[in-house]
């Protein structure tokens, strides 16, 4: 770790993603307190993390977009085209004005893929491979971390202003980041050659992901957590009330999790180079399952430490996947790739937030939690059985 942080370029991707990513903890709870507080519903603000994830249908054009075109310029459009979007929830006042919570964040989540892809793809042009694995960790690291205050501030923001002001806030942090990249030093890697066949361009992520043995069996064991996970977006709120605590305490739970969450960052490394990517996913989805256990107790003090375990888990299992995806694929496919696991991931977990915010009007939420505890434990079984992958690239993918 030491040695990556003594790379100015990474120093300073490093600050501008803090300031974006705190605007992102802020942004994305006060949508969905936001909504709660327009509709006093459960399953509307449970519904604006359903059409976050669902954006992410159509990553796989943002990817190809990213093989094509140079990263950093990408980059730099995507954040501050986000800046402008967030100055549009300026005008929502009332319920009436409730639709464009919707629409933004799913053009939120969609920048979001597309970023998400051309870092990926910088991150694996700028740095040897034996340092991709403590990148991820430093950037799910500071990820989290923020978890740390970013929640409470965005949640405590909203509470004494209102959430036009925090889109502001969240505006300025995308101008901020996009400065930082505008600064940095970064060679451009050759862009992907045009096959002249779109479909097969396209979808040349996923053939890429389905031929690899490893990427095909995390693919498949994380997509099955991802079934049964997104009920956790409703259940909070649920959660929230059953400790008799406003919807804005989210903000705490959140920061619960960003406890965890910096843990798993400092030790995902070293785990990762212990046990291979498969096992550490397997791992830490494991982990995620026994916080949702913890759920079931209702008792604040244990709903914390679940929360905590919780992040925790998740931090092992993204570091593990992300560095995966990177070390067990060609940079000429490097966009296409991260927005197809992207995309694989969020079909299933679409499909979960919504039979989450169905489910909560007319069962018990303590049976969500139940089938969302056997379905994560069933694919930490999976993933855990499959043998111990070793996290590097295959010679023939270089």
């Amino acid at each position: 770790m030491k040695s990556l942080l003594r790379r100015p370029d990474v120093r300073l991707l490093l600050v501008g993603q803090a300031l974006s990513m705190f605007g992102d903890w802020m942004m994305i709870i006060v949508l969905g307190i936001w909504m709660k507080v327009l509709t006093q519903s459960n399953s509307a603000a449970g519904l604006v993390f359903f059409v976050f994830a669902a954006a992410s249908l159509v990553a796989p054009l943002g990817g190809l977009l990213v093989d094509r075109l140079p990263k950093r310029p990408i980059m730099i459009a995507t954040h501050l085209a986000l800046a402008a979007v967030m100055c549009t929830l300026l005008v929502v006042h009332d319920r009436g004005d409730a639709w464009l919570l919707y629409v933004v964040t799913a053009m939120y989540g969609l920048g979001g893929d597309v970023f998400a892809a051309a870092r990926a793809s910088m991150m694996k042009a700028m740095l040897p491979a034996e340092l991709l694995g403590d990148a991820n960790a430093a950037f799910q690291s500071l990820r989290e971390g923020l978890r740390l205050v970013a929640p409470l501030a965005g949640a405590g923001l909203y509470a004494v202003t209102s959430g036009g002001i925090v889109a502001l806030v969240d505006a300025g942090t995308f101008v901020g980041s996009a400065a930082t990249l505008v600064a940095l030093r970064f060679a451009e890697p050759a862009a992907a050659p045009r096959e002249h066949r779109f479909l097969r361009e396209v979808s040349a992520g996923l053939t890429h992901i389905w031929r690899v043995p490893a990427l095909r069996q995390m693919t498949i064991g994380i997509s099955a957590t991802m079934l049964v996970i997104g009920f956790s977006e409703t259940l909070l709120f649920a959660i929230t009330a059953a400790l008799h605590r406003a919807p804005s305490f989210i903000g705490v739970l959140g920061t619960a999790q960003g406890v965890g969450s910096v843990a798993g960052g400092v030790t995902a490394g070293r785990l990762l180079r212990r046990f291979g990517d498969l096992r550490t996913a397997g791992i830490g989805v494991l982990l995620f399952a026994v916080g949702d256990a913890m759920f079931l107790a209702p008792s604040l003090p244990v709903v914390l430490v679940a929360m905590a375990v919780a992040g925790l888990g998740i931090v092992w299992a993204v570091v593990a996947i992300g560095t995966a995806y990177q070390l067990r694929s060609g940079q000429h496919i490097q966009g296409r790739v991260s927005a197809a696991a992207n995309m694989v991931f969020s079909v299933p977990q679409t499909i979960s937030i919504a039979a989450g915010a169905a489910l909560i009007s007319v069962v018990d939420y303590k049976i969500e939690i139940l089938v969302m505890f056997v379905g994560v434990g069933l694919s930490a079984l999976y993933l855990l059985t499959r043998g111990r992958a070793e996290t590097q690239l295959d010679p023939a993918l270089a």
